[in-house]
This record gives structure tokens, C-alpha cells and sequence, in this order.
């Protein structure tokens, strides 16, 4: 806040410094030093020197780190300080896991593969920082969104471009292997934001009460139902237990959000729980799942393979204890896909248990920062599009790191930032740059003036005032009766004239607020 003197008044203007962001440049540096420090130590431990690529790999995540940097401070200043740094720490630690796992000469395993796409992810990330100036533009995409999200869900049902990889059917190959789930989740965020801000009165208000439940209307189960029927059919086609539990968890999440009617989890929850049974009672993926779920270390199913990979994950997290054994000094290349599927089994092995608590403190406050945004920024869309993205980011940590701990059955999906692979790198960089952009616009200062003043030049227009006279005067001949609207300048009140105790309200005829014009978002 500042003060500017005037000849003969005293104005009082709002402004704001840019923020500096030299938090976020303090707390980027201690990320990027722990990933530098973990690729020497790996290459300290394997060969007794520095690793192959050791400068360029350690320059690169440097140059792209510090670029979103200066992006975020010429373009989004006002954005979370906190979130790069966190998805900096995470990129690192995985890269200098993957780094391991490459020079103990595992099959799969690759650095090089990994920084290319971290790389791309974070240009493409601060592109859209760059260029997209304000979230609520997105909404215009609703509903192709929608479409371009079960495009991207049937793609690898198509003929020619579709591959099956491990029993699941979600790759496509298009010269180089594409996840297009990992996209689809983007999709669906966005137009689960513009479809419920659009509809959100009629299913939060409408419907009867049962047994202290608020349930919505027959035909407002529509949605739900499509969307439940839509994940059962991805877990059937496409035998992908952990996209079909994203889409569906991220739908009943994002209505709860939009409407704060508890009911909605309430059948959020049976309906999967009835779907999960049918799947595990009639398809014989998901009843093995369930069986390597519940009984890991049956010999049978130990000594034919299926939970091979499980029970080596267990015994490697066992092995790593409270501090692990240290990096370059374990033997994760044991586990199968520990590179992708089981990184974070192989994280524990080397780095212990205080080394996973680091990494799942950094996805708390990814996620975190992310609700807080959508709980800070004043539209509709923004708030359920942040609230999405956050709780999509948190429900995939949760499944990822629930099947490996045998919290949940295995799914199959990927651990953001850290496991090895393009499609969940890049779509997960498109996700932290879309709850940046929302950020900057929840915590940018406000362009309305401040209470009391009056804009530049005096007032336009006379206001409106409701409350022509005093309750109990008698109104002179020809004067609106209390309560009408009367129109009159400032200038037209006597001298010394004391405020009326009637409420006054004064009529703005050109609001600016795009929200105001199309009838509200918020919640």
C-alpha cells in the first residue's frame, strides 16, 4: 500500500511490489543441489568417479530449473513459490535413481531418455505459462475437451497403433510409444471444471433427503453413471485397473468440490465398490490381481511369477531399514521394472525410510499448494480446476505407492516425476504449469480500489441511492416515497448533513467482472 499527496487532498492508491521470488530461487537451489549431489554419489559408489554425463546432465536440470525461474518471474509472479522447488527435488532424486539403476546395467533402464523428456516437459510448461495469460480462457474448451479425452482413451483400442505391454492395452505407438491416459487425465479435469461450475446449483440443490442424506435426482445421477460405465470399460478393453480408478475417483471428487453434498462420495463409493467386485468376479486380470493382493507369498503364485515383483519390491524396502544402505550400495536392479512400475520400492532400498518420507513430503506439499490455491482463487473453473489437478496428483501418488506397500491391489500406474517414462513426465509438467498459471491469478492483487476512495477524475455517473429520506419525516411534495430509488448528486446533500441510517446501495451499470456477466462461478 502506498500514499500519494495531492494539491489540497490526500489519495490513497493500492499497489503492489512483484514479488522477487527468492524463496522459491533459495529453495531451487537446495532441490537441484540434492539431485547433483545423489548423480555424484551414484557414479562415487559404482565406479569411484564422477558418472558418465555428469556435467551434462547436472547443467541441463540446472538450465531448465532456473529458466522456469525467471519464466514464472516475468510472467507469473505472484505464482506459488513452492511447487517448482518440490517438482525439481522429485525430477532429481528420480534421475539419479534411474542413473543407477542404468550403470548396474539394467535392461530398460535410461538417464539419457529420462532428462530428454524432463527437459521437454518443463519448456512445454513454461510455453503454456508463457502464453496462456489467464485460466478462465480454457473454459471455452469444455466440451472438447471431453472429446479429446475419450479419443485419447479409445486410441489404444484402434487397430495398427495399439499395444499390449504386460496384459495391458494403453500404449500406442505412433514412431515412438505414447500413454494417451496420462493426457485423457487433463482432458477430463478440465471438462469436469466447466460441466459442474455450469451445473453445479441443479445438482447440489435438487433431490430428496434419506436417512440424512441429500440425494441428487434420477436423472442427475447421468454424469456419474456414464463416467462410472466409462472407467469399467477402460478395465475391461483395456485390462487397466489404475486409469479406470483415476477417472472415476477424479469425477466423484470434482463433484464433491462443486457442490459439498457428501452423498455424492456415498455413491461414488458403492458404485465402485460394486464395480470392483463384478471386474474381480468375472475378469480373470483383475481376480489375479486381487489373489497377488491378498496372498503375495503363496508359493504357487510366488514360484509361477505374478507376485514375484511385489515380493521383491517388500523385501527390498526391508533391506533399505531406517536409513537405507545407500546410493550406489544396493541391489534394486532385483525388482523387476524398478526403473518405472517399482522406483519407489528401489528408493527405499537405497534411501530408507527417512529417504520415502522425504520424497511423499514433497508430493504433500505439491498437493497442498494446490488445494490452497483452489480454496484462494475467486472463479468457479479455477477452483475446480486446481482442486482437480491437486487431488488427480494426490490419487495417483496414493495408488502408485498403495501397490507397492500392499495397501491396495497393484495398478500399474506411474509415480509422477520420478519413474521413467515420457507420457507421465510431460503431462504431469502440463499439470504443475496449469496449477501455477491458476496460482498467480488467486494471489495476484486485486484491481478493484480500495474501500472508501473515490477513482481518479470523480465519479462518472450520479449514484442510485436507496433511502430517499428519514424514517418518520414527513416527504415533501412530489419526493419518492422511502425506499424508491432516487437519483441524486453528492453536491445536492446539506452542509453538515449526518449519513442517513437507512441502507444505501449504489447501482454499478458496467460491472467488470467476466464472472458478474455470465451469471457467477463462484462458490
Amino acid at each position: 500500500m502506498s500514499t500519494v499527496e495531492t494539491t489540497g487532498e490526500r489519495t490513497v492508491s493500492s499497489t503492489e511490489r512483484r514479488p522477487t521470488r527468492l524463496a522459491e530461487l533459495f529453495l531451487l537451489i537446495l532441490a537441484l543441489t540434492g539431485g547433483i549431489l545423489a548423480f555424484a554419489m551414484v557414479g562415487r559408489s559404482i565406479s569411484g568417479e564422477l558418472p558418465d554425463g555428469f556435467w551434462t546432465t547436472s547443467g541441463l536440470l540446472a538450465l531448465v530449473s532456473l529458466g522456469a525461474h525467471v519464466v514464472l518471474r516475468l510472467r507469473a509472479p505472484w505464482a506459488d513459490q513452492v511447487i517448482l522447488p518440490a517438482v525439481v527435488l522429485l525430477n532429481g532424486l528420480g534421475l539419479a535413481m534411474i542413473l543407477r539403476l542404468e550403470q548396474a546395467d539394467m535392461n530398460g533402464a535410461s538417464a539419457s531418455s529420462q532428462l530428454m523428456y524432463t527437459c521437454l516437459g518443463a519448456v512445454v510448461a513454461m510455453l503454456i505459462i508463457w502464453f496462456l495469460r489467464d485460466h478462465r480462457w480454457i473454459r471455452r474448451l469444455t466440451y472438447t475437451a471431453m472429446v479429446v479425452g475419450l479419443v485419447l482413451v479409445v486410441l489404444p483400442l484402434v487397430p495398427g497403433i495399439g499395444r499390449e505391454i504386460n496384459g495391458a492395452r494403453i500404449w500406442i505407438n505412433i514412431g515412438f510409444s505414447v500413454q494417451p491416459a496420462e493426457f485423457a487425465k487433463i482432458a477430463f479435469a478440465i471438462f469436469f471444471a466447466g460441466y459442474l461450475v455450469a451445473n453445479r446449483d441443479t445438482l447440489a440443490l435438487a433431490g430428496k433427503k434419506i436417512l440424512g442424506l441429500q440425494l441428487p435426482r434420477l436423472r442427475d445421477l447421468g454424469p456419474i453413471i456414464i463416467v462410472w460405465a466409462a472407467s469399467l470399460g477402460v478395465l475391461v478393453f483395456e485390462r487397466d485397473l489404475g486409469t479406470s480408478l483415476l477417472f472415476f475417483g477424479l469425477f466423484v471428487a470434482m463433484l464433491y468440490l462443486a457442490t459439498a453434498r457428501f452423498s455424492w462420495i456415498i455413491i461414488g463409493l458403492v458404485l465402485f465398490a460394486a464395480g470392483a467386485l463384478v471386474a474381480s468376479s468375472v475378469f480373470p486380470h483383475v481376480a489375479a490381481r486381487m489373489d497377488v493382493w491378498l496372498h503375495p507369498f503363496d508359493a504357487e503364485l510366488y514360484n509361477s511369477g505374478r507376485s514375484y515383483q511385489i515380493v521383491q519390491g517388500t523385501f527390498a524396502m526391508a533391506a533399505g531399514g531406517l536409513f537405507g544402505t545407500g546410493w550406489g550400495e544396493g541391489d534394486p536392479y532385483l525388482v523387476p521394472f524398478a526403473f518405472s512400475d517399482f522406483i519407489y520400492a528401489s528408493l527405499g532400498e537405497e534411501l530408507g525410510l527417512t529417504g520415502l518420507l522425504v520424497v511423499l513430503l514433497a508430493y504433500v506439499l505439491i498437493v497442498q499448494r494446490g488445494l490452497r490455491t483452489a480454496l484462494a482463487v475467486r472463479d468457479g473453473f479455477g477452483k475446480l480446476l486446481a482442486g482437480g489437478l491437486a487431488f488427480v496428483m494426490a490419487l495417483q501418488v496414493f495408488t502408485v505407492i498403495g501397490g507397492i506397500t500392499r495397501i491396495i491391489p497393484l495398478t500399474g500406474l506411474t509415480l509422477p516425476f520420478m519413474a521413467q517414462g515420457g507420457s507421465s513426465l510431460l503431462a504431469n509438467w502440463i499439470v504443475i504449469a496449469l496449477l501455477l498459471r491458476v496460482s498467480d491469478i488467486a494471489r495476484r492483487p486485486s484491481a478493484l480500489p480500495v474501500r472508501g476512495t473515490v477513482a481518479p477524475g470523480g465519479a462518472m455517473h450520479d449514484p442510485i441511492v436507496v433511502g430517499g429520506h428519514e424514517r418518520g419525516s414527513t416527504p415533501a411534495a412530489g419526493t419518492p416515497a422511502a425506499g424508491t430509488p432516487v437519483r441524486r448528486s453528492a453536491a445536492d446533500a446539506p452542509a453538515g448533513a449526518t449519513p442517513s441510517s437507512h441502507p444505501t446501495e449504489i447501482v454499478d451499470r458496467a460491472p467488470h467482472d467476466p464472472d458478474h456477466r455470465s451469471g457467477g462461478e463462484h462458490l
